[in-house]
Formats: structure tokens, C-alpha cells, sequence
């Protein structure tokens, strides 16, 4: 039977009884000359669990948070989402392109992007700048990490000093942002955490063994949040891009590259199922689960 929790009125089921706030009105039935409560709340039921699951924003609308919106798959999923009707918060190094960017989303009678200049690599900003956005924008609904960096790297090359910007970026900028994510979204119970990996996460690659790498931490770190928080109403989503049309593919020739508006409309179109991992685009599913099945014995003879 459907029934509502007393903290973030997400359905449950429960047996024989449900559990409410105290100052609710609980419908009654009779049964065997008793008063009982009855196991199915007023009004009507809810067509989607995910329909409860939006936090409630008193500036209303649905507002999202986006790192790494200054250009590329950032700044078009801005684009996006804003012409959903988000309120978006840019966040990213530069301030003249984030400016561009907000715009070119803002219009005359309603300013629905706001920008705030941030360097992911300074950790300990991210904690009061997270507050600062929330509390603009009256609460949020979801927050994706948007940036990355894969500097070239030549075949007999290792450099630490590029390695750890690397890991900077893409795995510990994220953690810092959404650590601080996880730890709201967990006590409203409800809202959506996405971080954009990649396919080159699922095996290692000789061209780029240091980016590789990161995508896979940051997808076992999504992983892990997504078993800590699932049960509490929050979704956490991992997107896996293939190629992507970005000044940071730039030059470089790539199979099934697409562009980053239909990267963004294709991961904006993940965001409103109940995905926990999207491929963009979806061809890399498959080819991907072949390529994680491959021994890897076999694998080191294969030029990829």
C-alpha cells in the first residue's frame, strides 16, 4: 500500500499502517467495531515517486547549480536547462566567458543565470561559495560538475606536475563541490547530484593513462554516494560522454563525435528518467560493455 513519510512526503509502502505528522488529518475506516486509520492518504495518489522528490524552493521554479559552465558541455547544458525554465547558477575560472555565457540566457523581463568566477582547484572555497548559491537561489533542485581538463601528453611522456592538475580538476574539484551537495541534499532528502565522467573511465587507456584514471575515481566516487544516498530520495547520476565537440577535443579526431548542444540535450533528457548512468551517446553503451568484458591480457595487445 502507498503511503507517505513524515519527512519528505516521498511514497513508501508499508504493511498494515502508515506513519504521519502529528498535525495531519488522517482518514478513518471502520473495521470489526473499531476506529482505524486508513492506509491510503487523501487527495490523489502520485503518478511518479520522483514527482515528491523536487526540494521545496521558495523562490519557486527549479534552479540548478553547474560548475564548469563557461564553455563546452557546461555552457550548453546551461543553455539547456535554462530554456526549461531553470534558474542556473555558472560557475568556472573565467568571468569574462562566464558572462558571455549568462548572456546569452538572460532576457529582458527575467534573469534566470547568475555567475559566480570560481577555480575548482581552491578546495577550500568551494564549502561557503555552495552556501552563498544556495541561499541566491532560494534552495536548489540539482547540481552537475561540469569541469575536466585532459592536457596532451606526449607517448613517452610522465608528468607528475600534469597528473596532479588532472586530479585536481576532475576528481578533487568534484569531491570538494559535491560533498557539500550530498550533505544537503541528505538531510531535505531529495535533489539530484551529477558529475560528467567518460567512457575512457571504464578501461585504461595508453594515449591518456592519468585521465583514465580520474574518470574512474570520480565514477566509483559517484558510485559510493549514489549507495549512500539512494535510500534517502536523492538521485545521484553519472553521465559518460563519448567524444564531445569541446575546445578541449580540439583538433583531435574521435569516433561517433557529436557536438556539445546534443551532448546537453541528450543528458538533459537522462536528468528526467531514473537513470543512475547514461552513455552520450547511448551507441557507447554497448560498445563499452564489450570493451569492460575484454581480458586483460588481451587488452594490453589492443592499440586503444
Amino acid at each position: 500500500m502507498l503511503s507517505y513519510g513524515p519527512a519528505c512526503g516521498v511514497p513508501v509502502v508499508f504493511a498494515q499502517s502508515v506513519i504521519r505528522p502529528r498535525d495531519a488529518k488522517q482518514p478513518e475506516r471502520k473495521k470489526g467495531g473499531h476506529t482505524i486509520p486508513c492506509c491510503r492518504p487523501p487527495g490523489p495518489l502520485p503518478s511518479s515517486p520522483f514527482e515528491y522528490m523536487a526540494p521545496k524552493n521558495p523562490k519557486g521554479g527549479r534552479s540548478a547549480i553547474i560548475i564548469g559552465a563557461s564553455s563546452g558541455i557546461g555552457e550548453a547544458l546551461a543553455k539547456r536547462m535554462a530554456r526549461a525554465g531553470y534558474r542556473v547558477a555558472l560557475v568556472a575560472r573565467r568571468e569574462a566567458e562566464l558572462q558571455r555565457v549568462a548572456e546569452a540566457i538572460n532576457r529582458k523581463d527575467r534573469k534566470l543565470a547568475t555567475i559566480y568566477p570560481h577555480d575548482v582547484t581552491k578546495f577550500e572555497e568551494a564549502p561557503k561559495l555552495f552556501q552563498q548559491i544556495v541561499h541566491d537561489l532560494g534552495g536548489f533542485d540539482t547540481i552537475v560538475y561540469c569541469s575536466g581538463v585532459m592536457p596532451p601528453v606526449a607517448k613517452n611522456e610522465y608528468s607528475f606536475q600534469k597528473d596532479q592538475q588532472v586530479f585536481a580538476v576532475n576528481v578533487l574539484g568534484a569531491m570538494a563541490w559535491l560533498n557539500e551537495a550530498a550533505t544537503r541534499c541528505e538531510r531535505q532528502e531529495s535533489g539530484t547530484i551529477v558529475a560528467l565522467g567518460s567512457v575512457a573511465g571504464d578501461r585504461g587507456r595508453k594515449g591518456q593513462p592519468v585521465y583514465c584514471a580520474s574518470k574512474a575515481a570520480l565514477a566509483s566516487y559517484m558510485e559510493g554516494l549514489r549507495k549512500r544516498l539512494g535510500h534517502r530520495g536523492v538521485r545521484v547520476v553519472t553521465i559518460k560522454p563519448g567524444p564531445v565537440s569541446t575546445p578541449m577535443t580540439e583538433g583531435l579526431k574521435m569516433p561517433f563525435m557529436i557536438s556539445a548542444d546534443e551532448a546537453a540535450n541528450q543528458i538533459f533528457r537522462a536528468l528526467n528518467r531514473t537513470r543512475t548512468t547514461a552513455y552520450v551517446p547511448i551507441i557507447w553503451w554497448p560498445i563499452m560493455t564489450a570493451i569492460r568484458c575484454v581480458p586483460s591480457w588481451l587488452f594490453r595487445g589492443k592499440d586503444i
